[in-house]
């Protein structure tokens, strides 16, 4: 579908989503349509499939909870991107505090839910990856899930992180000499 197209597609459903006649069913296109990209993004921080399924469910839940909030100024997948990581992110601080992990130390349990996930399709170049990606800083992890799988622009990156698009791309630069270095030291 062209950007133009999806666009166009996301005014219809935000305004049929401020409509109280249409709103349930707009929010059902809703879901349909971000659950996919929305629980990658969300499994690439988490790591865990109950985890980013749980998180999910929270992102819609707030986001339905919140849609007379929601101004459209944004679009909307911007606007759930930005509550699917505030999700994620509080999750993982929860997360560190209850296991009482620094956050120098923050790599090890998510390295450990990729080692025992059983839903990775077993393929070593990209557990591998997966296991750089996990010890990269939470900005730097961020940024590179959201360019490299899910193709998101840095000015659209910059309006869900409220971060400069100079400030990102260095975010990326660095995570990708960190995923080599990475590459390196483990071969």
């Amino acid at each position: 579908m062209a950007a133009e197209e999806r666009i166009l597609e996301d005014q219809e459903l935000t305004d049929r989503l401020k409509d109280p006649a249409q709103s349930r069913a707009a929010f059902t296109e809703v879901i349909a349509r971000y659950s996919r990209p929305l629980y990658w993004q969300i499994r690439r921080m988490v790591q865990s499939h109950e985890d980013a399924d749980d998180l999910l469910q929270n992102t819609f839940m707030k986001a339905w909870s919140s849609l007379d909030s929601f101004r459209g100024d944004a679009k909307l997948g911007t606007w759930l991107y930005k509550i699917a990581i505030n999700e994620s992110l509080t999750f993982l601080e929860k997360e560190r505090k209850r296991l009482n992990i620094s956050i120098d130390d923050e790599a090890r349990p998510l390295i450990e839910a990729i080692e025992s996930d059983p839903f990775t399709d077993g393929d070593e170049i990209k557990k591998k990856l997966r296991e750089a990606i996990a010890t990269l800083p939470e900005k730097q992890r961020l940024v590179f899930n959201m360019r490299y799988y899910d193709e998101i622009k840095y000015e659209d990156m910059s309006r869900v992180l409220g971060t400069s698009v100079g400030a990102l791309k260095a975010s990326y630069h660095l995570a990708i000499k960190k995923i080599e270095q990475y590459f390196e030291e483990t071969d």
